[in-house]
């Protein structure tokens, strides 16, 4: 897989201008303008750069994965360093929009180095994009006016200074918009939810616990389609839980069901639910049940 180390390699491998910046291109449509087109196609690569982009497709879906997007609406997309992209001559790419690349050195020595690693936007997919209203797009597209001015304008002391500020900016509104995202889309978390307890479910009911181990949260999140860290948020805002914690609530749930079993000692349990550590298993159970698996047993045992 071919891997790009600066911005400017990797803005020419996908056929668009070299920026005014080392670390930093900032590309805006303004008027009746449009995005510059990078190639037609692309096997899978990597970078060492973030990406913000707002598109509007004037015409055609975005084929991702599984996952058939219509962008015609726009959508705000972030793209996170050695991030696989993968794209196909079946995306049509005039469009109207804004984007932002910068190398993740610019951000060395500043608060923004570490907060930016905390918003999980940068791991979801594609078709996990954020949806602007009117009002919200304004204000988005006010932060890249800053920027671009300071971009175009002479480099002096203050013009890394600004264009970080308005970059953390522009993120925290992100943030604050994918919230309101989520409450709007009570039905699609509702649906998640369904979706990730039946995979649990059939995977449990078809013995692969035994055969295979504990399924990974990647695991599933594949099966559903979605990115792990956009399943993990979500149902984080619907139910205050983890991914993690509901998959071992299941593990939990599926163990007093054995344990109440006579003639399987509580190793023999543990290893039936895919734990490859008994002790692991019984510290986990006294954790999320309040008593020991021999206390359970004990407790719970037909007379």
């Amino acid at each position: 897989m071919q891997h790009f180390k600066t911005l400017s390699s990797y803005l020419d491998y996908i056929g668009l201008p070299r920026p005014e910046h080392p670390m930093l291109s900032v590309f805006n449509s303004k008027g009746d303008g449009y995005l510059p087109c990078p190639r037609e196609s692309s096997p899978p690569i990597t970078n060492d750069c973030y990406s913000i982009s707002f598109k509007k497709y004037v015409e055609g879906n975005l084929n991702y994965g599984r996952t058939t997007y219509d962008f015609t609406n726009g959508a705000l997309i972030f793209i996170s360093p050695r991030q696989v992209l993968q794209w196909d001559n079946s995306v049509v790419f005039e469009q109207k929009g804004f984007s932002i690349n910068f190398h993740e050195d610019l951000l060395k020595g500043t608060e923004l180095a570490q907060q930016i690693k905390k918003y999980g936007f940068f791991s979801y997919s594609v078709n996990e994009a954020l949806h602007l209203s009117p009002k919200e797009e304004k204000q988005i597209e006010l932060i890249v006016e800053n920027i671009e001015i300071e971009y175009q304008n002479n480099q002096d002391a203050f013009s890394k200074e600004i264009i970080i500020s308005q970059l953390d900016t522009m993120l925290k509104y992100a943030n604050r918009f994918y919230e309101r995202q989520f409450l709007n889309r009570k039905e699609i978390s509702n649906n998640l939810l369904e979706q990730f307890n039946q995979h649990l479910t059939e995977y449990f009911e078809s013995g692969q616990l035994q055969e295979k181990g504990i399924p990974s949260i990647e695991q599933i999140a594949y099966k559903m389609s979605v990115s792990k860290r956009y399943l993990s948020d979500t149902l984080k805002k619907e139910t205050g839980k983890t991914t993690t914690e509901h998959l071992q609530l299941h593990l939990i749930d599926e163990a007093k069901n054995i344990l109440l079993q006579p003639n399987k000692s509580i190793s023999e349990v543990a290893y039936e639910l895919g734990f490859e550590y008994p002790p692991y298993f019984s510290r986990l159970f006294k954790k999320k049940a309040g008593i020991s698996p021999t206390e359970f047993r004990e407790k719970y045992k037909l007379n």
